[in-house]
């Protein structure tokens, strides 16, 4: 085995053991928060999210990918991102503190002063603790990455469900998020070997930041589009409808999110170290496309099809509003993924102005046309979304088109089967919502339906062949079984 399929495997397994464990106790967590709290506990946080999102960008300004892409970093490097990590959350801090009070008028919500003026400790909290994430990243640590996510959720969930049974309100979600930055900190401190010298380098800075700078204003748009729904929300209509579009599209997210997150935070250091071989990074790259939507186009759709049973059961009645933006949402969550994944080449062959000018296309487009739905309610702003992501992986093919062949039309003969199996097999598990079974059974059968139709139409596709190999590699009795019965030889598989 390869040492870069050998560094997927072992990245991918505890970058999965930690994403879906994490995310199965945060769940369950969150159901029992959404329980407790109303669809404006969360509406008001979700208004304040552009604003620690865009902070959390400018304290980060592309140094983090910058530092995975270079081969020859030195302590001189971490160092000075480190302190400059540091000064500039503190300035962002300020900046939020003093315009709080404007935020609330804004919104006609006094209570998000003194919230944002609480949250947004958070900043300074991850500052402390970004480099060593980095560094964890860059040596596919993701085992101490795991320990560390199950400290701070399992910790940090517990007390917020404390606080909310006690009558905190919104208070418990914001103390919830801090408790959960801070035991990140603690751990990481702890975990990692790595502490900061006291060095500064303008000549390092400046080699960072000539790389870094144009990700920061990329992830900039990017950051303010994925929050300006909120705003927009939050603006002209209720706190009320904010809390129903934020868990829906909460949910709606929730398989995407996992999935792509499992694989991104692995690909791109491990793409980082064959940026010099275009053959291999192609290939490596078109595997990647191929497992990511082969998983997320069923998952996305099943969901959408048992989007009312799963709501009614998980989160009651009071959440029956969110159901359509959660079915709608989930047509954009599909595809949502491609688009990072593209860009992610540019990232690793160092065209970070590329990335830029692809931004700034992809956000004018974006937010004239979310302007545009306005008019036509939460619902309309939702559908944009979907509108939205065909645009975005439209353009961002563009380059992946002239530089290395691999435009649109060639990535979608490489996920268009996924996307039509997903659909036809999920048709049974839609039907099952429109019967009056319990909404348990409803589920239950609509998985098993689905899944069970998904594998058989796709259980001689190569991709899941070489998937399932994989798998069965991992499992000695099942590996010998498999031997003998010279069941999907390796080189029946497209990549390598």
């Amino acid at each position: 085995m390869s040492s870069v399929k050998q560094e997927t495997l072992t990245g991918v397994k505890w970058s999965a053991i930690e994403r879906f464990s994490v995310q199965g106790i945060q769940f369950f967590l969150s159901i029992l928060m959404a329980r407790l709290l109303t669809p404006e506990d969360f509406g008001a946080i979700a208004m304040l999210g552009v604003f620690i999102a865009v902070s959390n960008s400018f304290v980060d300004s592309g140094f983090g990918n910058a530092l995975i892409r270079k081969q020859n970093r030195t302590d001189v490097d971490y160092s000075t991102v480190f302190y400059f990590n540091i000064v500039v959350s503190f300035l962002c801090y300020v900046i939020l503190y003093f315009l709080a009070p404007q935020i609330a008028q804004f919104y006609s919500m006094p209570i998000l002063c003194p919230v944002l003026r609480v949250q947004a400790l958070s900043l300074i909290l991850n500052s402390l603790c970004a480099i060593q994430m980095t560094r964890l990243t860059i040596a596919i640590d993701f085992k101490g990455i795991a320990k560390r996510s199950l400290y701070s959720v399992v910790i940090s969930g517990i007390a917020g469900v404390v606080m909310a049974y006690c009558g905190m309100g919104i208070w418990a979600l914001v103390y919830q998020g801090i408790l959960a930055t801070l035991i990140n900190v603690v751990f990481l401190w702890t975990y990692s070997k790595w502490r900061p010298s006291w060095l500064f380098s303008r000549d390092s800075f400046r080699e960072l930041f000539s790389y870094g700078s144009k990700l920061l204003a990329a992830g900039l748009l990017n950051t303010i589009y994925n929050n300006l729904n909120p705003l927009v929300i939050g603006r002209y209509f209720s706190a009320q409808d904010l809390g129903f579009y934020n868990r829906g599209t909460h949910f709606a997210r929730f398989p995407s999110t996992n999935v792509y997150d499992v694989l991104q935070r692995v690909t791109f250091p491990v793409m980082a170290k064959i940026q010099d071989d275009d053959e291999h990074l192609i290939r490596v790259y078109r595997k990647y496309i191929s497992f990511t939507c082969m998983s997320i186009f069923f998952l996305c759709t099943l969901l959408a099809a048992l989007g009312k049973p799963i709501i009614l059961l998980v989160l009651s009645e009071k959440w029956e509003a969110s159901i359509v933006y959660l079915q709608i949402y989930c047509f954009a969550a599909m595809f949502s993924h491609l688009n990072p994944l593209n860009t992610s080449l540019l990232k690793v062959k160092g065209r970070s102005g590329l990335l830029l000018r692809l931004e700034v296309i992809k956000k004018a487009i974006s937010i004239t046309i979310l302007f545009l739905s306005i008019p036509f309610g939460v619902i309309g702003i939702c559908v944009t979304k979907v509108l939205y992501c065909q645009i975005a992986i439209i353009v961002n093919t563009y380059y992946t088109g002239k530089f290395f062949h691999l435009g649109y039309l060639a990535q979608v003969k490489d996920f268009i089967v996924f996307f039509f199996c997903s659909v036809i097999a999920c048709i049974p598990a839609y039907l099952v919502t429109l019967t009056d079974l319990p909404c348990f059974v409803m589920v239950a059968i609509g998985i098993i339906l689905s899944t069970t139709i998904y594998w058989l139409m796709l259980r001689k596709n190569l991709v899941m062949q070489e998937t399932l190999e994989i798998i069965n590699r991992k499992i000695p009795f099942r590996r010998k079984y498999n031997k003998e019965k010279n069941i999907w030889k390796k080189e029946n598989c497209q990549y390598h």
